[in-house]
């Protein structure tokens, strides 16, 4: 039978009978105010807590973007409660700066250039015979494939597809005639250019190639002899969805809609990826520390700061790109100086870390240079492989 709710009285705890001494049980931690309130209470205690979460915020990035390794000593001297709690500072910024980041890289507009016809960084003005013409258009047509045979091609693709040759070949036999060749025709239309010659077929070393255009998984699955079915299953699921995107890629056509698309994903998973440099970067820095006699969890809250100091920049570099952009048809001025502050962020960050590193673990300059590149050294790497498993999980979805 559920009990009624006790009320507290004026100085014992309604949780656990304990003396209160403030507005909080110092035994059990729960609230002297009761959940019976009217509204306009409840909503005092939400904007109080939004006030509070701002005020954290306002003393927690100012030093975290200037003062290189105060939150950490902070944390470490017991002051926290004025900051934001630091995997909460990493996170926010993390998701921000990745949520922003997209916007920054897209170029726009790639659908709509002009396109032009090169060969090799060199265009057809610069042969000087008629065979040298002919050489340079069969090694620019071996990127064609006969529209009928590239898989899931629509209509309009297949007709840019033959546009584009088209052009190329107008190009190479009015270049031919320049150079005096009077049996060189120019085609007017698709129908006027020579048939494609048809694929060769794929060996069977790229039929089992995942990376190769012929692999098919249906067809050709890899199997792992100590993977369990449903495993090897998902694998090869990711792996076809990996060789499509590539396949996508790699095909004719416009490419910037799938590039856009691959480039979400990737930075999509980029933010799980980075949660396991954490425990790593502590790791490194537990094993250059190891005599110092710190805990490990202390080097993780290094690890949270620093990598919530990098996301910060990142982020702020976003919107100084972002404002470039938009204010460039109104104050085109704006650009240099922001392009600066950009450039100072990159210059500042290294510089940051150094310093922090040096405030933290107070050992001289010698040895704290020393460590910081070993440790640098040995983090590009990581990061590194995780860029490359976040850019792996990306194509795979």
């Amino acid at each position: 039978m559920p009990q009624a709710l006790t009320l507290p009285t004026e100085s014992h705890c309604a949780n656990c009978g304990a003396v209160l001494q403030g507005e909080f049980c110092h035994a059990c931690g729960q609230s002297v105010r009761s959940v019976l309130r009217p509204v306009h209470g409840m909503l005092e205690d939400t904007l109080d807590l939004v006030a509070n979460w701002d005020g954290r915020v306002v003393h927690t990035l100012p030093p975290l973007l200037l003062r290189p390794g105060f939150l950490t000593l902070e944390y470490f001297a017991g002051r926290r409660v004025r900051y934001l709690a630091p995997f909460r500072t990493m996170f926010l910024l993390c998701l921000a700066a990745f949520f922003l980041l997209p916007m920054a890289l897209d170029t726009g507009g790639a659908a709509d250039t002009p396109m032009k016809v090169t060969v090799a960084g060199a265009s057809f003005q610069d042969a000087k015979t008629p065979a040298e013409v002919d050489r340079l258009l069969k090694k620019q047509l071996k990127q064609f494939a006969p529209t009928e045979q590239i898989p899931v091609v629509g209509s309009l693709a297949a007709q840019q597809l033959d546009k584009a040759r088209l052009q190329l070949t107008r190009e190479a036999m009015q270049r031919r005639i320049e150079l005096g060749d009077t049996t060189a025709v120019v085609p007017q239309t698709v129908a006027d250019l020579p048939a494609l010659p048809a694929p060769r077929a794929p060996s069977e070393a790229a039929r089992h190639n995942p990376l190769d255009m012929a692999w098919d998984a249906q067809k050709y699955p890899v199997h792992v002899s100590w993977l369990p079915d449903f495993l090897n299953t998902r694998m090869n699921r990711s792996l076809q969805r990996m060789h499509d995107n590539l396949a996508a890629m790699r095909g004719p056509g416009d490419h910037s809609a799938v590039k856009a698309r691959l480039l979400g994903q990737v930075l999509a998973a980029l933010p799980g990826t980075m949660f396991f440099m954490l425990p790593a970067f502590a790791l490194l820095l537990k094993l250059m520390y190891l005599f110092r006699r710190r805990l490990y969890v202390e080097h993780l809250i290094v690890a949270l700061h620093s990598h919530a100091f990098l996301f910060l920049c990142l982020l702020l570099g976003v919107l100084f790109q972002l404002l470039a952009v938009a204010l460039e048809p109104h104050a085109p001025w704006l650009s240099t100086p922001l392009g600066w502050l950009i450039n100072a962020l990159w210059i500042w960050a290294p510089i940051y870390l150094l310093v922090m590193q040096k405030r933290v673990y107070r050992q001289g300059w010698p040895m704290t240079v020393l460590k910081y590149l070993v440790v640098g050294w040995c983090y590009c790497w990581l990061l590194a492989f995780a860029i490359l498993g976040a850019a792996a999980m990306g194509l795979a979805e």
